[in-house]
């Protein structure tokens, strides 16, 4: 189920062996596999809003590990180009595609283009979100925003995992969700993201628990103010310095801490841990977040 296709190296090491007439040395062969540099060799991903940010930290790592990687992006093919660039240059098979994946047209064009390119994927990360182009609170919200927002934050995840599944049946896979502390605790001028993200939370359950007997593990990661995403570009400065100084780790959330999240829950140690909303936050949950 969803493990490395790197063959297991056997390492031969000397043990002591315990006698009546007292201790000696033997070599023992062991059926130890050796650490790859690259576990994710031979593996397929693909990683939803991946221009920038949060989602081009996702694709990067998962690629530094051995992925080869579609790039998702909705306007900027520039950004998407650079990505791919990048990967390129650590020796990783990646293209990109467009699609708004909160059109579900253009979603299912998406992957009938990745399977054109891969009849198998292993890894699904949904990171595309929108939202907080117009940040209001709850009670200014306007309702063609919120269609929108809930069409790319929820729907989209949705019938991705929808789409995937036929491609992941085979060998397993892991699909992976990206909420937010928004959905938990109140933040101002969050409303629309905040609920959908919530909505997101508990399509991570549902799927979890029908996709597991398919070997498709379903997890949420849940990141709290992550430097130099879109999130934190939409709030005031001063929300994110008061919010720091509150944190025990004495930083904010960074890109890559989210990336490294992600692989680990797409790596075969973390086979067990299923439909969890894992939250990545310096520990700033466990003594409050700010209230405006």
């Amino acid at each position: 189920m969803f493990s490395s296709s790197n063959s297991a190296a056997l390492r031969s090491v000397t043990v002591p062996i315990l006698a009546r007439s007292g201790a000696r040395h033997a070599s023992v062969i062991y059926n130890h596999p050796v650490a790859s540099t690259k576990p994710f060799n031979g593996k397929r991903a693909l990683v939803t809003g991946a221009s920038r940010g949060i989602g081009r930290a996702i694709a990067l790592k998962l690629g530094s590990l051995g992925a080869e990687v579609v790039v998702n992006y909705a306007h900027k093919q520039a950004d998407a180009d650079r990505v791919v660039a990048e990967l390129t240059e650590l020796g990783v098979h990646a293209s990109a595609i467009q699609a708004n994946v909160g059109d579900l047209d253009e979603l299912h064009q998406l992957f009938t283009k990745v399977k054109e390119r891969w009849d198998t994927l292993d890894i699904l990360v949904n990171s595309a979100a929108r939202g907080l182009e117009r940040p209001r609170n709850a009670v200014a919200s306007l309702p063609q925003h919120l269609r929108t927002t809930f069409d790319t934050n929820v729907l989209g995840p949705w019938f991705a995992a929808k789409e995937a599944i036929p491609l992941m049946e085979q060998n397993g896979g892991a699909i992976i969700n990206l909420t937010s502390l928004g959905a938990q605790r109140y933040t101002p001028n969050y409303a629309a993201v905040g609920v959908t993200k919530g909505a997101l939370d508990t399509l991570t359950t549902y799927l979890a628990v029908e996709l597991a007997p398919k070997h498709i593990r379903v997890n949420s990661v849940c990141p709290s103010w992550v430097e130099e995403s879109s999130g934190v570009q939409a709030m005031p400065d001063e929300f994110g310095e008061r919010l720091r100084r509150t944190i025990p780790a004495g930083r904010h959330v960074t890109p890559e801490d989210v990336a490294n999240l992600v692989a680990f829950l797409c790596s075969p140690e973390s086979e067990m841990i299923i439909g969890q909303n894992i939250i990545l936050d310096g520990g700033v949950t466990l003594i409050g977040m700010l209230q405006p």
